[in-house]
């Protein structure tokens, strides 16, 4: 089917958004030839802004929606109650994510928070037997990402890319170290989430109607994830170990409050915090619930001001307008991306789905194969690990790394990090997580029963009248 006007426009706005994303240090540069504070500095920062990239052209599309097929088209459209011409269902564009995405970074800003996570890390690196200052950053890039299986990927990236950024981009590490530090984070992060079912955003866009549990996920994808951030983090202590046995001491500059004058948490505070992010994650798919949530946690954040810093709600809402920006156009990008993934079987649709995860949030891109029937479960298990696998490359490839990138991008100096650094940063973490996930086996599993159903009748016949009660998780992907 040809696709409709609006889609083209929505196609080729996305298409000059990610230009946009790859040009932002120009703009931060031309900013720098115009007086301090003048409209034109502003102006060209405000450009220059990652994280407000999507979300410009975003409204940009909003804007030529409204023109084009009327104000009532284009707010049906927000509301999840747009239907294209030729087509029977409403185009589904769902803000859930960035409002979750906004509220779990800036509740895992927060000074209890990063106390407990430094505390972990801490435990963790002193049975290293390196040097403080690598065993440190190894356990810092090893459990900071796996955590993010249990308190999602936004707040792994979030906690993580902020002790990073104090303990090391802060020390005035090499531009080097920077960049390869922030390749192997994002990549972590985005494979380092899979060990459950919940906690990053490609695997929960399909958990559910693909019937994927967390053990599922563990024996399939998890585990292997979990070697490939050893291997990355490993790696890469390796090649700058030089650089990091230089740091020195870190474990009382962590623990200690910042600025010193301030207290640090008391247990029951951490406790207090560490619950309501749980009951956050519990409801992330209920946004008012968790919302309400968030507010309370703002209450309390106020009660409690002395043994907190300052909250990041400037930095959470940057994070949550780009994953806006991304989600209304790439809500109208099905008309291109369904038929790729359709019609490539498993290992093309595994390379091509982490290729193409560099253009489109990875989370959008298993929704939309979610939508393509009669898809098999060798397919589904390709589309995803790939989907995962290049959630490193680029800053809006996965949804958690808009946050990184805002709390990391000062420590780059002036024009911020390239985009095109970046990837190339990324490019070897990324063929590790691919080469671990694709060629190591999956561990046994056998699914768990399910009670007795009276068989259904197809609607067509061409794959016989009655559809089988068998679990189809029982079949796993054979290339092994």
């Amino acid at each position: 089917m040809e696709p409709s006007s609006i889609e083209i426009l929505a196609t080729a706005l996305f298409g000059f958004a990610i230009l946009h994303t790859f040009s932002a240090a120009r703009f931060q540069k031309l900013a720098h030839r115009y007086p301090e504070g003048s409209v034109g500095e502003n102006g060209f920062h405000l450009l220059g802004e990652v994280e407000v990239v999507f979300g410009l052209w975003a409204t940009v599309m909003l804007i030529g929606m409204t023109f084009m097929l009327g104000s009532t088209s284009m707010i049906d459209y927000v509301e999840s109650s747009f239907i294209l011409e030729g087509t029977s269902k409403p185009i589904q564009v769902n803000f859930t994510e960035p409002m979750f995405v906004f509220v779990i970074m800036a509740m895992s800003a927060t000074r209890p928070v990063l106390q407990i996570t430094a505390r972990v890390i801490e435990k963790v690196s002193s049975i290293i037997p390196l040097p403080e200052s690598v065993s440190f950053y190894i356990a810092a890039l090893i459990v900071g990402p796996l955590l993010g299986s249990f308190i999602t990927e936004p707040a792994a990236m979030t906690v993580t890319a902020l002790i990073l950024k104090r303990r090391y981009y802060d020390k005035g590490i090499s531009k080097r170290l920077m960049y390869a530090t922030l390749g192997v984070l994002f990549v972590n992060v985005s494979i380092g989430g899979t060990l459950t079912n919940f906690a990053a955003p490609p695997v929960l866009m399909v958990a559910a109607k693909w019937e994927w549990s967390s053990t599922f996920m563990f024996v399939h994808i998890g585990w292997k994830a979990a070697i490939a951030v050893f291997i990355n983090t490993l790696v890469l202590s390796w090649l700058f170990r030089r650089e990091l046995r230089e740091m020195g001491d870190v474990a009382a500059d962590l623990q200690a409050p910042e600025p010193a004058k301030k207290r640090g948490a008391p247990w029951w505070l951490v406790l207090l915090h560490l619950a309501l992010m749980g009951a956050v994650v519990v409801t992330a798919h209920h946004m008012a619930v968790f919302f309400i949530i968030f507010l309370l946690f703002l209450g309390i954040c106020e009660v409690t001001h002395e043994y907190q810093d300052e909250l990041k709600l400037k930095e959470a809402l940057l994070v949550g307008y780009f994953l806006m920006g991304l989600v209304i156009l790439g809500g109208l990008q099905r008309w291109w991306l369904e038929p790729v993934i359709g019609s490539l079987d498993e290992l093309p649709l595994f390379i091509g789905s982490a290729g193409l995860t560099a253009i489109t949030d990875n989370a959008a891109l298993t929704y939309l194969g979610s939508l393509v029937e009669d898809i098999s479960e060798p397919s589904k298990l390709a589309l995803v690990m790939g989907a995962v696998a290049g959630g490193g490359l680029t800053v809006i490839a996965n949804a958690p790394n808009p946050a990184g990138f805002g709390i990391l991008k000062d420590s780059f100096g002036h024009d911020g990090i390239s985009p095109a650094k970046l990837l190339t940063s990324s490019l070897g973490p990324t063929v590790v997580g691919m080469l671990c996930l694709w060629l190591l086996p999956s561990l046994p599993y056998t699914p768990p029963e399910k009670p007795d159903k009276p068989a259904a009748v197809e609607e067509s016949g061409d794959h016989g009248s009655l559809v089988p009660p068998d679990d189809p998780l029982i079949t796993v992907a054979t290339r092994e």
